[in-house]
Formats: C-alpha cells, sequence, structure tokens
C-alpha cells in the first residue's frame, strides 16, 4: 500500500506534467511556436498515462490524455442554448457593406448618438462549423453544435479530441463561474485534401467542401474517430457568462483579445476601422487575399465594435442589428474545354468528364469537372473547343457553368456520346427513363476496378489497404480478375509487385482475411447490386440471416418486405437470377467467406412496433444517423408512406411523402419532436 506522501508526490508529478503538456499543446496548436520536439512530448505524455493507469482517482477531467477517453454513442443529445445563436443578414456585394454601414448611423442617430465614424471590428468569415463551448470554473463541460440556433447537440466527447480546444482555460482571473466561448470548428485546406486524397484511395465517397468534413467529423458517434481529423478552431466571440470576471465588457474588440488569452485562436487578421471608406477597403483586402490563406473561407464578418452601441441597436426577429457577413463573390474562371472523356464506374455507368484548360479557380488549380450524363452535356449546349465558365465554391468536384456562345470561332466540335464502352467495347444500354447509358459487360476491366473498390470500402467489408492505387496494381499484373480473386491473394504473391514489402504484404493479407466474417448486410451492400445501399442490404440481411437464404430469394419474397420497391425488387431478383454473379458468391463462400447473421432489432426500445419515413433534408442529423437511432431503439424505417406508417418525419423541404402522410393521417413529426421521443 503506497505511503500518503508517496501518493502525494504522485499527484503533483500527475498535476505538473498536465500543465506542462497544455503550455505545449497551446504553444502548437494555437500559437504555432512549438517549443519542445515531438518525441519529448510523448515521453511526457506516456509518463502521464502510466500514472493514470496506475492511478485512475487522480485522473483531471482538463488531462491532455481524456481528449479521446469517451466510448461510441449511440446519438446526440440536445443542448438548448442559454443565449441563442444567431444568424446574420448577409451583404452580397461591397456597396451592400457601405449601406449596413449607413443603416447602423441612421439607426443610432435615433438614439441620440450623433457620431460620424461607427467602429467595426473586422474578420474572416470561415466555411466550417459553429459551436459552444461552455467552461465552469475555468473547466470545458460542455460542447455543442449551433444547430437550428436555438437547440443544437451534444458533441463533447467529440470537441475534446481537437487540440486547438483548451480543456482547461488558461487565465486564471476567469477560472470562476460560466463562460461560454463560441467559434468554428474548420479544416485547413491541405489538411482537407489530404483526407479526401485518403478516403479516395480506400474507395469511400468524398467530402464535398470543408464545411462537409468538419461536420461530418464532429458528428462522429465515435469521438477516435473524430480525433483522427485534423480539426481546427478559432473564436469570434462570447455566449452566456455568470460570474466570469477579468472579461472585458466595453468592446468586442478588447473581449477577443481577452479570449485569446484564455488560450484560444481568434481570426488571423483581426483588426478595426472606422467609416464606410476603411470598411470598403477591408472587403477589398480580404478578398484579395483569399486564395492565399491556409483555410477556406466565404467573406468576412464586420461587427459593430463598442458593446453599448451594440446594445442599443438591438435584434431583429432572426440576426443582430450589429453585425453582418459580407459575401465574395462565386469563385469562378474561364477556360477552355478541351476534350470530353468517359469514366465507367462499378455498375457500367458511363460518366462524361470535361477535361479543362488548367485553370485555377479559388486557390485550386482544375483541370476535370464532371459533366454528369448525356442529357447534361444537351441541355448547357456544350461544344468540345468552347471557352467555358468554370465555378468552385470550395467544392471537391468544380463545375462547368455554361459556354460562352459569343466567344466561338466555328472550330469548335459537338460532343459524340460512345455507342461501345470506351473500356472493353461492349455496345453500350440505355434504359427507358434514365439518364445513364451503361455497359452491360460484367467482365469490363473498369467495372472490375472500381467494383473491387466498392467491395472493399469502409461501409462494405472494409479491407484496409485495398485502395484505388493497389487495385489498379493488382489487376496490372493479372492476379485480379473478379471479387474471390481477393482471397487467393498470398503474401508471396503481393511481395513481388513494386514498392510492395513482406510487411505491407502481410498486413493487407491479414486484412483480407479479417473481412471474411463481415454481418451480412455488408457483405450484401459489397456486392454492388444497382439500388442496393446500405439500409436496404440491412433489410434483407435482417429478412435472410444466411447467404444460402438471400441467394434463393425471389421477385415475390422482396416484394413482401415492406421496405424493398419494385424497383430494388426486380434489380435484386436479376442479380440474383444471373448464373455468374451466382458462381462469383458462391466461389468466395468455398474460400472461407462466412458473414455473420444480422443482428436481430432492437427489443423493448421506444420505438419497438413503430415504422418511420424520413423526408426532407435533415439539419442536425444525417439520414443514416436518423435511421440508426430508429432502429437502435426497437423502431423500423421505410421508404414509403402508407396506413401503416406510424410517423413521418419532416425536414427541410419534404416530398411528396409528406403529402401521402397527411392523406393517410399519419402524424408528422419535426427533427426536434423525433429526436425528443429519444431524449
Amino acid at each position: 500500500m503506497e505511503s500518503s506522501s508517496k501518493k502525494r508526490d504522485i499527484a503533483q508529478r500527475i498535476d505538473a506534467l498536465i500543465e506542462e503538456l497544455q503550455e505545449h499543446s497551446h504553444r502548437y496548436y494555437v500559437l504555432s511556436q512549438p517549443t519542445v520536439s515531438d518525441a519529448e512530448y510523448d515521453e511526457k505524455f506516456r509518463e502521464l498515462q502510466t500514472l493514470e493507469e496506475a492511478h485512475p482517482e487522480l485522473v483531471r477531467a482538463d488531462s491532455p490524455t481524456q481528449r479521446v477517453g469517451a466510448s461510441p454513442l449511440a446519438g446526440f443529445a440536445t443542448v438548448r442554448h442559454k443565449l441563442p445563436m444567431l444568424s446574420l443578414d448577409n451583404a452580397m456585394n461591397e456597396q451592400e457593406l457601405v449601406n449596413f454601414d449607413e443603416q447602423v448611423r441612421r439607426f443610432l442617430s435615433k438614439d441620440g448618438h450623433t457620431a460620424d465614424e461607427v467602429e467595426y471590428t473586422v474578420e474572416f468569415k470561415f466555411d466550417g462549423v459553429a459551436v459552444s463551448l461552455v467552461y465552469e470554473n475555468g473547466v470545458l463541460v460542455q460542447g455543442a453544435t449551433r444547430g437550428d440556433g436555438t437547440t443544437g447537440e451534444d458533441v463533447t466527447s467529440n470537441i475534446k479530441t481537437i487540440k486547438a480546444i483548451p480543456l482547461k482555460l488558461r487565465s486564471p482571473k476567469s477560472h470562476s463561474g460560466h463562460i461560454e466561448i463560441r467559434g468554428e470548428v474548420i479544416f485547413k485546406k491541405k489538411e482537407f485534401e489530404a483526407l479526401n486524397a485518403e478516403r479516395q484511395s480506400r474507395g469511400e465517397e468524398t467530402f464535398a467542401n470543408p464545411r462537409n468534413a468538419a461536420s461530418g467529423s464532429l458528428r462522429q458517434l465515435d469521438p477516435r474517430e473524430t480525433a483522427r481529423r485534423p480539426l481546427h478552431f478559432f473564436s469570434y466571440g462570447l455566449g452566456f457568462l455568470e460570474g466570469a470576471v477579468g472579461l472585458s465588457q466595453r468592446t468586442l474588440s478588447q473581449t477577443m483579445h481577452d479570449v485569446e488569452k484564455l488560450g484560444f485562436s481568434i481570426s488571423p487578421g483581426f483588426r478595426t476601422v472606422k467609416g464606410p471608406e476603411a470598411l470598403a477597403q477591408a472587403y477589398r483586402e480580404a478578398e484579395e487575399a483569399r486564395e492565399s490563406l491556409p483555410f477556406e473561407v466565404d467573406g468576412i464578418v464586420v461587427k459593430v465594435n463598442d458593446l453599448s452601441l451594440q446594445e442599443r441597436l438591438g435584434f431583429r426577429q432572426r440576426s443582430p442589428r450589429w453585425a453582418i457577413a459580407a459575401k465574395f463573390k462565386p469563385v469562378e474562371a474561364v477556360t477552355t474545354l478541351e476534350d470530353i472523356i468517359i469514366q465507367v464506374g462499378r455498375t457500367g455507368a458511363l460518366t462524361p468528364v470535361a477535361v479543362l484548360k488548367p485553370v485555377r479557380v479559388g486557390g485550386v488549380v482544375v483541370s476535370r469537372a464532371t459533366l454528369h450524363n448525356q442529357d447534361e452535356i444537351e441541355r448547357k449546349g456544350l461544344l468540345i473547343g468552347d471557352r467555358v465558365v468554370v465555378r468552385r465554391q470550395g467544392d471537391v468536384i468544380p463545375a462547368v457553368v455554361a459556354p460562352l456562345t459569343a466567344s466561338r470561332t466555328g472550330d469548335e466540335k459537338p460532343f459524340k456520346f460512345p455507342t461501345k464502352c470506351p473500356e472493353c467495347e461492349t455496345p453500350v444500354e440505355r434504359i427507358a427513363d434514365e439518364a445513364v447509358t451503361r455497359c452491360p459487360n460484367a467482365s469490363c476491366p473498369a467495372k472490375t476496378h472500381n467494383r473491387i473498390l466498392h467491395y472493399a470500402s469502409r461501409d462494405a467489408m472494409d479491407i484496409e489497404g485495398l485502395g484505388d492505387k493497389m487495385v489498379g496494381l493488382l489487376l496490372e499484373h493479372d492476379l485480379v480478375s473478379s471479387l474471390p480473386d481477393i482471397y487467393e491473394l498470398t503474401v508471396e504473391k503481393l511481395q513481388a509487385l513494386p514498392r510492395m514489402g513482406e510487411l505491407s504484404s502481410a498486413n493487407l493479407v491479414a486484412a483480407i482475411q479479417e473481412s471474411k466474417n463481415r454481418p451480412l448486410s455488408r457483405f450484401i451492400f459489397a456486392l454492388g447490386v444497382r439500388h442496393v445501399g446500405t439500409k436496404t442490404a440491412a433489410v434483407i440481411a435482417r429478412q435472410c440471416q444466411t447467404v444460402q437464404t438471400f441467394l434463393h430469394l425471389t421477385e415475390s419474397d422482396l416484394l413482401s418486405m415492406e421496405e424493398i420497391g419494385p424497383e430494388t425488387a426486380r434489380s435484386v431478383s436479376m442479380f440474383l437470377a444471373d448464373e455468374s454473379e451466382q458462381a462469383v458468391v458462391k466461389r468466395m463462400l468455398s474460400l472461407g467467406v462466412n458473414p455473420e447473421p444480422e443482428a436481430a432489432p432492437a427489443k423493448g426500445g421506444v420505438f419497438e412496433g413503430k415504422t418511420f419515413v424520413l423526408t426532407g433534408t435533415l439539419t442536425t442529423l444525417s439520414r443514416k444517423e436518423a435511421e440508426e437511432i430508429v432502429t437502435s431503439h426497437g423502431g423500423k424505417v421505410s421508404s414509403s408512406v402508407s396506413k401503416k406508417t406510424s410517423y413521418v418525419v419532416a425536414g427541410d423541404s419534404p416530398g411528396s411523402k409528406l403529402d401521402a402522410a397527411r392523406k393517410h393521417g399519419v402524424p408528422i413529426l419535426s427533427e426536434d419532436e423525433f429526436r425528443s421521443m429519444v431524449g
């Protein structure tokens, strides 16, 4: 048994390590001025971990080891903001920003304020996710998303993984009471591009822009997933305060400098300006600097600096009168459409891609853009050789907006959509009422490449290391030509490939072997059947429970499943009627693939026996997360509304399902009402 003096020494050592590591983290992630090497930091971090593991009663909430200490969540609880997180009105150009200044001065003149010029703060408008951070007595106790401005999601466990957010405030004067810090969680450009490159190599869907990546990262149910994402945080102000001391209550600029002292980054170049001319100049300078910034911005935020004037100006219904977001012009450029090429996807879909003369758009050199399908080319009237407008607003894949027909010289040529697959020369097919043209050849090399990528992707069989380059290498050296060939790869075969050593080969073989026992739903999804996503695959798997039952499903069997529609039933039955597809599955089973039976839906949950239909765009949940909430509480999700439907959850811009719900008298829930049913 340890003596009290020894335990006291250990507690003091833990406290000292925490303080030292917090200081190093602040210098590295906030100030970008590290004072120790990574190895020195890691050594002290491991010492702290060892001490805390031996003495769990001494673990502090603000310890760096607690940044990734939480277990995966079933869902996010809701948080009601003590002060609403309001949105801002927009100014779309320099003149509208000047008009805002006139409105501010006109409103203040009614209240006896006669100053000729008003002082404003200017900061970048980040393309990220707004969050609220609550500190009690200096320690972070809650992190929440903005949500609808009144109610957000509790993402505390994920917020704690962001190293730019202090677990404990730095200024001791402000440690007492309740302090709410508000700001934006963002991805920096290079880290966003690296994340997408990694996802693409794994055959996973890429994020559309840094904002979506930040939102998706912040709303992972497993905090360990969030911790793997290099998120950053910039504060833009304070929220609710109670009992806090040492924070300026006179001007916003002084307040933000106080926030810096607490341990936070604020917008680079944060400054104050006076009068409309200075405002306009600040707008122009920020727009010019846009491309050189390490993060995406789409404008500046302007706020009245004097807090007493902010109070006089007050609020409209949804926005303050004392602040505005001045948006930059959409990022566009003009270039030449040099060619249109065809890419073949895993289902055989032929997608036209614009080959552009490289042009810099929004800080990124663009040379390719998807054109979606033949109808899109015809609708826009594009000709090869056209001068075209290309737009990019943080998107990974830019868009060709329109041709500049007045610039045509007569040398432009129409694009002829191929009648044969460019990869295997099989005559292509286009089904009536579909916009997509497809290659029907099951052995098409492009289909094989993308099918293997899909099979190995995270939501499917999750085979780590089997990404785009590796699949290409395997096909190039004739080591695989179909899905079952994956399971005949050996370390010896892989070592013969360029740049494949014994360790990397062994790791890939181990990952392939591990995939043999994935749940049946993931195996069905991995097969790449048209119209079968993760949700439909789970429905089929729950009904079948075994691969053998799945292989013998008929179209009538599928139609009897409440969530399966005629189109999906027909697609699955055609897949199962294909002898070559049956042979693929049976060969994989003979090689040891043994999908596990699907877990039964939760019993005794609040949704047991209830059927939900989701319609419209959900704002605080992804569609997949909403479905998981329903199934984890014993309910099921259907794709169509009937008299048997228990509830319809309606998001923004709901479709015809809302009309069907009214017709059948089905109760309609808002997103907040749905969430409140599960607390």
